[in-house]
Parts: C-alpha cells; structure tokens; sequence
C-alpha cells in the first residue's frame, strides 16, 4: 500500500485579508502623502524666494531713504 500524500493549504484568515486591503489603502495614501508634502516644499520654496526680493526691495527703499535726508 501507497500512503496517500496530503497537501496542506492555509486558508486565508479575515485578518490576512484586512492586511491585503490596508497595504493597498495605505499605498495609495503614502503616494498621496508624498505628493503633497513635496508640494509644501516647493511652495516653501517660493516663499522663501518672495522673501528674500521682499528684502532687497526694502534694503533699496531704505537706501534711497537715507541718501534723500
């Protein structure tokens, strides 16, 4: 006699299914994430860029100020 060879296969769990559903969700939410914060980071960008004409303009005003007294 042959002994009968038996495969065991794991039923997926309700907990390996949540885990599947959230690493797409959260795939999905770490791209979105990324996209803003590189947004933020350009928009930090410009702000700084806006600052630094802001200085120069007054530095100027401030100069013309000083030469006209």
């Amino acid at each position: 006699m042959q002994a009968a060879h038996i495969r065991a296969n794991a039923i997926p769990t309700v907990t390996d299914a949540l885990r599947a559903v959230e690493s797409v969700l959260l795939a999905r939410g770490q791209r979105t994430a990324r996209r803003n914060a590189w947004t933020s980071v350009l928009e930090d960008r410009r702000r700084a860029k806006d600052r630094v004409e802001a200085q120069h303009v007054m530095e100027a005003v401030e100069g013309l100020a000083s030469r006209g007294t």
